[in-house]
């Protein structure tokens, strides 16, 4: 089989297709959901299983689009007037669970007899859900679009935005424990590209997205209308990347520009087609690039910590949505939810 450094080859997408295929219907029908089918897919035919494939790192790569394109649709049905109702969500229910679990982690990793520095930075690091992950079982369970599923969306959209400060801590740390580089670049000019990123994309969105569509849908065929669209996901992905923001941020917020576009709708039919299949192939490479090897060796080591940072953010988690008002039931699945990123029977989302 032709190797990772001649390209996919036919015989690497029979492989792909067909994990795809026997593993996310079995782990749907035993109740497991559809990314824990494609994760164990992954691990199977990877490096670390039968070795159909060698550098997952070079699908992943590409498959890393899926979740841009998913954040891209999830923002077309976001209107500014509605993310603006969502503000106290976002910055209130948002900020405090992950201040509070980010403390209550680094308490964790200070127990463990972390240095105060590797407790606060490993804390953080967990304290960030996957988008991706927990994005996708929303949209399994149809509920993305209910209360309790906008304000787990608030909550991932501000853990996407405190990618900057928390990037400026680390640099904090670093030069207080005297391994800062000399030559990186100051927090405060990071903070500044950022801003200047997002602001050009707001601008872009309100004075240019919408007449470049006008063009192209007065001069080109729908198949230039398909590339036009990914040309803006893309764009502002790269953009929002090149001023130190995730590729899923710049995506999502092109989505809220465009989501009152006379064009939303014919978007959204041409997005969705390469979100379903590059997000599947996303969650198989990021099973490929698991080494049960390096777990085996440590196995006692990660069994302990991950099983004390799950329970004690799971318990964060749990009381700070009681302290914003949420009952028992919506408490209890947004802990499940964002604490393991794994789907099972017990943190299914309730239909409203």
């Amino acid at each position: 089989m032709a190797t990772e450094s001649a390209g996919i080859g036919l015989g690497h997408a029979v492989v792909l297709l067909a994990a795809a295929v026997i593993a996310v219907p079995l782990f749907r029908r035993l109740g497991l959901g559809a990314v824990l089918g494609y994760l164990s897919a992954g691990l199977l035919i990877g490096p670390f299983g039968f070795a159909f494939f060698h550098d997952p790192q070079a699908i992943l790569h590409v498959a890393e689009l899926g979740v841009v394109l998913f954040l891209f649709l999830i923002g077309l049905e976001m209107r500014p007037s509605k993310l603006w109702a969502l503000r106290k969500e976002i910055f209130g229910l948002g900020l405090t669970q992950v201040l509070v679990c980010g403390t209550l982690l680094s308490g964790v990793g200070l127990a463990f007899g972390w240095p105060p520095a590797v407790a606060v930075i490993g804390a953080m690091g967990f304290v960030l859900s996957s988008t991706a992950v927990i994005m996708k079982m929303l949209d399994e369970h149809g509920v993305t679009a209910s209360p309790a599923g906008q304000r787990a969306v608030s909550i991932l959209l501000l853990e996407d935005l405190s990618i900057i400060p928390l990037l400026a801590l680390v640099a904090f740390l670093a030069f207080a424990n005297g391994s800062g580089v000399e030559s990186s670049r100051p927090a405060w000019l990071s903070a500044l590209i950022a801003l200047g990123a997002f602001g050009g994309l707001l601008a872009a969105g309100r004075w240019a997205i919408n007449p470049l569509f006008r063009i192209v849908a007065a001069l080109g065929g729908r198949d230039v209308m398909t590339a036009a669209a990914l040309l803006v996901v893309l764009g502002a992905a790269l953009f929002m990347q090149w001023g130190g923001l995730s590729m899923a941020m710049g995506a999502f917020i092109a989505g809220v520009l465009l989501s009152e576009s006379t064009f939303r709708h014919q978007l959204e039919a041409d997005v969705e087609p390469f979100r379903g299949i590059l997000l599947g192939l996303f969650f198989l490479s990021v099973g490929m690039s698991l080494d049960l090897g390096v777990v085996a060796s440590d196995w006692q080591i990660v069994a302990a910590g991950v099983a004390a940072f799950m329970a004690v953010k799971a318990l964060g988690i749990y009381a700070v949505a009681r302290l914003f008002g949420a009952d028992h039931r919506e408490a209890a699945q947004r802990s499940a939810l964002f604490a393991q990123g794994v789907n099972s029977p017990s943190c299914s989302m309730p239909r409203r």
